[in-house]
């Protein structure tokens, strides 16, 4: 099992004290992810900061996660939130897949 952990700039995520939101299953070629609030960090550029920690079985593939997870903080608001993933070989389409799914759901409750 490897462990990675990524800091991303991103744009500040909207509304705060949500609750958790947990999506998808570990299975194998799946992947589960849990969002909830993580501590905001301001940078002087104005943009934000999320911690996205990941579990998985896959070893070595540490450059695609952090592509893969660098795209999706570019195109959705991430800053101030927490993400944890537990991996079971998912592909980079499965895994921004389920990232959707998941900050979609979180973003989406009480609205």
């Amino acid at each position: 099992m490897e462990r990675l952990v990524f800091e991303l700039e991103s744009a500040a995520a909207p509304g705060g004290g949500r609750p958790p939101v947990l999506v998808g299953v570990v299975a194998s070629g799946n992947l589960e992810v849990l969002v909830e609030p993580g501590a905001a960090r301001a940078e002087a550029s104005g943009a934000g900061r999320c911690r996205v920690e990941v579990a998985t079985t896959a070893e070595g593939f540490r450059e695609i996660w952090e592509a893969v997870l660098r795209d999706f903080a570019a195109r959705r608001p991430l800053a101030g939130l927490s993400l944890s993933v537990n991996d079971a070989g998912a592909t980079p389409a499965v895994v921004g897949m389920r990232l959707d799914q998941a900050v979609e759901e979180y973003l989406g409750q009480g609205a």
